[in-house]
């Protein structure tokens, strides 16, 4: 009896410190390893999750693009995305006939969203199919006036809208989102690379990995917690190479590698 007695604390004692490891890197260590802001130390301590209006989180951001308010705008337009229209009582009706009659609309308006309590500064979209029913799009904020690259540094959330239905939370008629949002960050990148509006991309540590996250619709949706920067091309300019691509650190790598196997295998869809 003595020796079974030893021999259960001996399990209980490896268990005990088989939890403790886990705890150790799954909290402290490997988060360390692949954080990194090295490129724009100046968002190191921002939200990197909107908000509703009614303070629930909402999109995780995922997307920084580096220049002047116009070099944002000149270059989504060159890629291939429009500007949404603000929400007014036409755009509404339009966006409501557009998914109801299956009729495109390259315009439609995209439902606020707050970061650090303030409303989006710009909205652009990529339609989907037929009609606004489905579409990328993004919303940017203007975080910082001069960043690594002394110019402006903006923030942005991008993802896919699904289909229009009502909030898990509120009941509220929304978009539900798809669940990659990666898939869209990568695309807008894409995107502006192509149009040969891009000088640099680099990534920078965002919400971090998340497997099992709801946005403010209740939306699940997964990411590997990268944001993808691009510094734009400034007064309209066109790159005529392809932009500098500044791989992760080793770690970050490693972590997005294990991180798009594991999305693959049990990230919902």
């Amino acid at each position: 009896m003595a020796a079974l007695k030893k021999d259960v604390r001996r399990v209980w004692h490896w268990a005990l410190l088989g939890v403790l490891v886990w705890a150790a890197l799954a909290y402290i260590l490997l988060p360390r390893l692949w954080t990194h802001h090295e490129h724009q130390p100046g968002i190191r301590h921002m939200p990197m999750v909107t908000q509703t209006s009614q303070g629930i989180p909402g999109d995780p951001i995922d997307v920084g693009l580096v220049g002047a308010r116009e070099d944002v705008i000149r270059a989504l337009y060159a890629a291939g995305w429009t500007a949404a229209d603000p929400v007014t009582l036409k755009s509404s009706v339009d966006i409501i006939g557009s998914v109801l009659l299956d009729r495109p609309d390259p315009q439609a308006p995209v439902s606020p969203l707050y970061y650090d309590g303030r409303v989006e500064d710009l909205a652009f979209e990529k339609e989907v199919g037929k009609s606004a029913d489905r579409r990328d799009h993004v919303r940017l904020w203007k975080v910082l006036d001069r960043g690594t690259e002394g110019r402006a540094v903006w923030l942005g959330s991008a993802t896919y809208d699904r289909g229009v239905g009502l909030s898990h939370y509120t009941g509220a008629v929304t978009h539900h989102i798809g669940p990659d949002v990666d898939a869209v960050r990568d695309l807008l990148v894409d995107d502006l690379k192509k149009a040969g509006v891009v000088r640099e991309v680099y990534q920078v540590t965002g919400l971090g990995p998340t497997l099992f996250g709801r946005n403010g619709g209740g939306d699940p949706y997964y990411t590997d917690g990268e944001i993808w920067f691009a510094d734009l091309m400034p007064d309209g300019q066109k790159n005529p190479d392809p932009p500098t691509v500044i791989a992760p650190p080793a770690a970050v790598g490693i972590k997005d590698a294990v991180w798009s196997t594991v999305a693959g295998l049990v990230g919902p869809h």
